[in-house]
């Protein structure tokens, strides 16, 4: 994300959905900048971007692809709406 502020009610509609389903999971956001720290110390399973960064896509396919993360843009919609289920 880019501030964090509005994935922050979306990271935690998805725990709740997660929890649902009986999945578990650790689903955190940080902001752009930090992505780097993040990618290279934790067990990364999946990189999902905000919209407001999705030109950043490219620059993040890089940087994941040595490790063979996953990677996709959320849905305008599904993020507006804070979807955690989708």
């Amino acid at each position: 994300c880019s501030a964090g502020m509005s994935t922050s009610v979306l990271v935690t509609k998805m725990q709740k959905a997660a929890e649902a389903k009986g999945i578990d999971s650790d689903i955190v956001a940080v902001n752009a900048s930090d992505a780097d720290n993040n990618l290279e110390n934790k067990d990364v399973d999946v990189v999902l971007l905000g919209p407001q960064v999705r030109f950043m896509k490219a620059d993040f396919e890089k940087r994941r692809e040595p490790k063979g993360i996953p990677l996709d843009v959320i849905n305008m919609a599904e993020y507006g709406m804070r979807n955690g289920v989708k």
